[in-house]
């Protein structure tokens, strides 16, 4: 009984350090008024990972975060429940734009919070950076996923 238990522990640990691992990770840039800000973030870019998300973790660094990419135009809904961080979550137009703003979703929550228009992604940051750095709608995020402005000439 102790070593299946023990065992099992060790099987939880390394699928949940593959998880992390598996997931790829882009330097994502959101030009706010005052200025570039730039991200490390996981993409969650298919079913399995945008539905695990962030559920369960304990620590997010500062400058970290996930972008859930939809690869599609969708209107969507996320929930907090078993996600022990506030999150701030910035939905995002196909146009790389963000549309809106929840700010610092509550830990644990079943209360759905849904975009307020069709979007590409969903980027969740730690609850109360958006505002601590002056990210708001309108804002452009620069990602791979989002096509690049056309230079002035």
């Amino acid at each position: 009984m102790r070593f299946s238990a023990a065992l099992f522990g060790l099987v939880f640990v390394a699928l949940g350090s593959a998880r992390a691992a598996g997931l790829p990770v882009e330097t994502v840039t959101i030009v706010s008024r005052t200025g570039p800000h730039a991200f490390r973030m996981e993409v969650a870019a298919d079913d399995a990972s945008r539905e695990l998300g962030l559920m369960n973790r304990k620590h997010l660094a500062r400058d970290a975060g996930m972008l859930f990419d939809f690869r599609a135009i969708v209107m969507t809904s996320f929930w907090m429940k078993d996600t022990p961080l506030p999150l701030d979550m910035l939905f995002v137009r196909p146009d790389g734009t963000i549309s809106t703003i929840a700010p610092n979703a509550v830990p644990y929550s079943t209360a759905t919070i849904t975009s307020a228009e069709p979007v590409r992604a969903v980027i969740e940051i730690n609850g109360g950076v958006a505002k601590a750095l002056g990210i708001a709608p309108g804002d452009r995020v620069n990602a791979p996923i989002f096509p690049r402005r056309a230079s002035a000439r």
